[in-house]
């Protein structure tokens, strides 16, 4: 199921202090609860975008983790989840972009609640992304794999991987060949910087669009969630 059908819900949010439960209701009366309130930054309503967003559910996926070798199904999971989209040979934006979530992550070590979050990082470039680059990509990102809670995904083809990332979640991407990019030899690719944070009821929270989330608004936003849910 692609986002345009997300889209359709059409949920609209009701306002309430941030860190007490929010009730979202859809077009079809269901409802759903949210923590925070929506982005006071925010330019457009959550179902004018083209992922999900405040309120939204966060579409549910399948995924295997190489280095644990298993499928992570994101429905299954039910802590609270900090989800992204990355490629590893990524020479600038994804840097950034897993840098301060190594940094979230940290701090969810530091402040006692790793054991609520979880982290799934997702690969659109399974052609290069094996168990070993991540393995490896995790340790120059100075990701704490010791602690549990953050798991690298890896779709299964490049295929599957478009399904997923961008059709599912709307990260979107596009694979540009060497002649196209001056950045990386082979083939680069240009994408979106999008990381979700889902509450443990399957409804995001934030979705933060920039390659530089600060860490510890991130991290604010997610123990306000997990304390508000647990």
């Amino acid at each position: 199921m692609d986002r345009r059908t997300y889209l359709a819900a059409g949920l609209a949010a009701v306002t309430a202090s941030a860190g007490c439960l929010t009730t979202v209701f859809g077009d079809d009366g269901s409802a759903s609860e949210t923590v925070l309130d929506p982005p006071d930054d925010r330019q457009y309503d959550s179902g004018e975008l083209p992922y999900p967003a405040h309120g939204e559910p966060l579409p549910a996926f399948s995924v295997p983790d190489p280095l644990a070798g298993e499928v992570v199904d994101s429905d299954a999971v039910e802590t609270t989840l900090v989800v992204t989209a990355f490629f590893a040979t990524c020479p600038v934006e994804c840097v950034r972009l897993i840098g301060q979530l190594a940094g979230v992550q940290h701090g969810t070590v530091d402040r006692n609640i790793d054991d609520e979050v979880t982290f799934l990082a997702i690969t659109f470039d399974p052609e290069r992304d094996d168990a070993e680059t991540l393995r490896n990509y995790g340790q120059r990102m100075n990701i704490d794999m010791e602690a549990g809670n953050w798991r690298f995904l890896r779709p299964e083809s490049a295929d599957r991987a478009k399904e997923v990332v961008a059709d599912k979640l709307g990260i979107n991407f596009d694979r540009i060949g060497a002649g196209e990019s001056e950045r990386l030899p082979g083939y680069d690719f240009r994408h979106l910087s999008l990381t979700f944070l889902r509450n443990s009821d399957g409804v995001v929270e934030r979705a933060y669009r920039t390659d530089q989330p600060d860490h510890e608004r991130v991290l604010s936003d997610v123990e306000t969630v997990v304390e508000a849910t647990s």
